[in-house]
């Protein structure tokens, strides 16, 4: 019996999807419903009628500037209600996105542009994101900087405050500069300029960047159809589709998981995206109680953070239906804990930049498999390879690498065929992830390729050892990597922070015997080293390349 007949989302899995273009997304929902509200930002609220009209003007406002179908619009913005006009509008007029990350250096900010060959890049007056894309301007391909007010976006109340209080320290004064233009001077039109024609399967709708954990960035070339399909296939999952689904937006536009589990998903269902330009544990309680929010997206350092801010305890969170946690594996012991806090189902599911953002989830509705990234979601086909041969499947019960097939995958990386000749197998999508797939379809991923740890010939994946670390009560982060050793050529090292009121009399040797009395001998760790804190990535995953980079640096490997 195949394991599409234990399929447990509430949609069929054997689903195709008609070509659909991201602005008639949004269109088909405000011409339907045009009052219907599809933004929250600090109160204010936005119409799908308003959102549509105002990216019909930025994009007749890009193409009276001379940007052509093709060309390429960087985004170097935080979760504002200027990133959807200036997304859907940069689309509308025929260009493609770009995402920056609001954290980029000037120098990540120009390699990027020049890689893409951004020409014109949008952003907020706020320091620091005009001060490095005014210094972007100067030194890249950049040409014109399109600029934006918070103030401008906020309801007329916090508008007063902010402008009275705030925007002196916090906005940066815009200088009258010819290739630096206001995006309320961009709206300045009718919008009834003719937009060009879009084949969603054929036109490019957004340069994706990796996150560069190995080399340099790549640009994943996401089509229209890559991003619709995607967000259809999300919107599957939920049984609750049409029933006041309101999102809480904290996890950034700029990365991928956000951009469908958050933007583009809650377009397609018609919801309401309750808005925040960052993540603040307090501020998130605050919304979600506020806006009686359905559904939270985030990454499990997110779900941990709530649990430690003393506002949880008085917040009412019986609004959330369900919570996503994706982007790192989630600890069993947060899962619990959070779901019992909450009173809400945390699920755990898995995507990547270049399969548009999500390949799999747990069922929202139903128990799952707690430990699993979930079944492939509708029309996504998921095999496993070979780990030494990816021309090969993987022998039958043996882990292998997952390889993903679906209309969500990207066409391939901008001007780099070399690394398109790497990641694909046929019509597959390498991972770089090992994992297993048992009888019901669910899918447990065992390690990252490139994380695995050589230890005198034998294979120890890092993940396994974390999930032993949070068992123990103290422990509230874990990460393991492997360092220099003469002998074995690598050993395991663990870095961990602590919950501060079980620290007490926790020390490194303690968990370092506690833990190796329960691995296997090439398991074991060399030492476990406690923090209080550990790196982590620009969306707040837990990241290893740092501690790898500092251990290599102490044996003198630079």
């Amino acid at each position: 019996m195949v394991w599409q007949d234990h399929y447990d989302h509430p949609a069929e899995w054997a689903q195709t999807f008609a070509p659909l273009s991201l602005p008639d997304m949004l269109r088909a929902v405000a011409e339907q419903d045009g009052a219907r509200p599809a933004m929250d930002f600090y109160g204010r609220r936005y119409s799908y009628g308003q959102c549509l009209a105002v990216a019909r003007r930025f994009a007749c406002g890009l193409i009276a500037l001379g940007v052509q179908p093709g060309d390429r619009v960087g985004l170097y913005l935080p979760n504002v209600p200027h990133y959807l006009a200036a997304y859907y509008g940069t689309m509308m007029a025929g260009a493609i996105a770009v995402n920056f990350s609001p954290l980029y250096t000037v120098a990540e900010l120009a390699h990027q542009a020049q890689d893409s060959g951004t020409k014109l890049l949008v952003t907020l007056s706020a320091h620091p994101l005009f001060d490095n894309a005014r210094a972007v301007l100067d030194c890249s391909c950049v040409e014109r900087l399109i600029v934006g007010s918070v103030a401008g976006a906020l309801p007329v109340g916090k508008a007063l405050l902010y402008r009275l209080f705030k925007q002196r320290k916090s906005d940066a004064p815009v200088p009258d500069d010819p290739r630096i233009l206001h995006f309320s001077g961009v709206l300045a039109n009718e919008g009834d300029a003719p937009l060009p024609t879009i084949d969603p399967e054929r036109d490019l709708a957004l340069l994706q960047y990796t996150g560069g954990t190995t080399g340099r960035p790549k640009g994943a070339m996401l089509t229209h159809q890559n991003l619709t399909a995607n967000a259809r296939q999300v919107n599957l999952l939920d049984p609750w589709r049409g029933e006041g689904d309101r999102i809480l937006g904290v996890l950034p536009f700029f990365h991928v998981f956000a951009n469908t589990a958050v933007l583009n998903r809650t377009i397609a269902n018609g919801g309401e995206i309750v808005m925040l330009p960052r993540f603040d544990a307090r501020q998130a309680l605050a919304a979600i109680q506020r806006a009686r929010c359905t559904s939270l997206p985030g990454v499990p350092t997110m779900f941990q953070a709530l649990l430690d801010c003393p506002d949880l305890t008085r917040t009412d969170l019986s609004s959330l239906r369900v919570c996503i946690s994706g982007g790192a594996p989630l600890p069993l012991s947060l899962k619990g804990r959070f779901e019992n806090a909450s009173g809400a189902k945390l699920v755990e599911g898995y995507g990547l930049t270049e399969s548009s953002g999500v390949v799999s989830a747990n069922p929202y509705a139903q128990p799952g498999k707690t430990g699993t990234i979930g079944q492939p979601i509708p029309g996504t086909r998921v095999k496993l390879l070979d780990r030494e041969d990816p021309t090969r499947v993987a022998p039958p019960g043996e882990p292998g690498e997952i390889a993903v097939a679906g209309p969500q995958i990207m066409r391939g990386y901008w001007n780099n065929p070399a690394a398109d000749a790497e990641v694909f197998a046929g019509d597959y999508l390498r991972t770089g992830d090992v994992g297993t797939i048992d009888e019901d379809g669910y899918i447990r991923v065992v390690d990252r390729i490139k994380d695995m740890i050589a230890v005198g010939g034998f294979k120890v994946f890092p993940s396994q050892v974390e999930d032993v670390l949070y068992r123990h009560p103290a422990v509230r982060e874990a990460l393991v990597i492997g360092i220099p050793d003469a002998y074995r050529g690598e050993m395991p090292k663990a870095f961990v922070t602590l919950h501060p009121e079980k620290a007490e009399g926790v020390d490194g040797e303690g968990l370092k015997s506690w833990l190796n009395a329960q691995l296997g001998k090439h398991e074991r760790v060399a030492a476990v080293e406690i923090r209080d804190s550990l790196p982590k990535t620009l969306v707040g995953k837990l990241s290893r390349k740092e501690l790898v980079a500092e251990e290599r640096q102490k044996a003198g490997l630079g």
